[in-house]
């Protein structure tokens, strides 16, 4: 979806919301956009996105539940305004990074999806582990 001024705002979902996010993302590197975001690089972003992240670990621990959720917000967008450029640059797609994260998670949660489950945090920390071993020596 790209960004357009006319687009249903607000939107109703949040799948609506997360389609803004990323269209004003993607927007905001097009020569309409933002020059300050044009002339940063992915690399660029995750570390600004490491910054954020520091913010919402201080804003989360602090209680101020507002406060959490701007920060969340500004994490999240700063990923996916890496994302953008990660596109522009060629190195991934949204949806390439989507479907990998999503069939890892699925991988490394077998002790949830298999016949097999974990029965306590420390097995499923065990069952993590051992499965993120066995993708290094898979490399």
């Amino acid at each position: 979806m790209k960004y357009s001024p006319e687009q249903k705002y607000p939107p109703d979902t949040e799948s609506g919301w997360f389609d803004a996010l990323t269209g004003l993302a993607r927007f905001l590197r097009s020569s309409s956009g933002c020059p300050w975001d044009r002339a940063h690089s992915s690399n660029d972003f995750a570390g600004f996105a490491l910054d954020e992240a520091g913010e919402l670990v201080e804003a989360l621990a602090s209680g101020n539940h507002r406060h959490a959720e701007e920060e969340f917000g500004d994490c999240l967008f700063t990923l996916l305004a890496c994302m953008a450029a990660a596109e522009e640059e060629g190195r991934f797609t949204l949806a390439s990074a989507l479907n990998r994260a999503y069939e890892k998670m699925m991988r490394r949660h077998g002790h949830v999806f298999a016949t097999e489950r974990a029965q306590t945090p420390q097995e499923a920390m065990d069952a993590w582990a051992s499965e993120k071993a066995r993708e290094k020596n898979a490399t």
